[in-house]
């Protein structure tokens, strides 16, 4: 597994099916990396999942309720309407 897979999960590169974004574990790295006190790990870690969705065009979105943090959810809606606005589509909301 790559270090950029750690987020976006990918059973099957190419093959038709949807790229799985566990909002769970999106959540704990988010919670790891604040308490850490690090802000440009934590840009790194939005700029990674951003990187992973540019190789994808379906984006399957599980655990939303991990999404309880502002500041993360609002975050990810930005990069997920990104996404769309691409043409991606997204599975699942948040």
């Amino acid at each position: 597994m790559r270090r950029r897979d750690v987020l976006l999960l990918r059973t099957d590169r190419g093959g038709g099916r949807p790229a799985e974004l566990s909002c769970e574990r999106l959540y704990m790295r988010y919670v790891d990396t604040r308490a850490e006190g690090a802000t440009d790990d934590l840009d790194d870690l939005f700029d990674g999942l951003i990187r992973d969705l540019d190789e994808v065009t379906v984006v399957r979105v599980t655990d939303a309720s991990w999404l309880s943090c502002e500041e993360l959810h609002r975050r990810l809606d930005l990069i997920l309407d990104q996404f769309r606005a691409r043409g991606g589509r997204v599975l699942g909301e948040c």
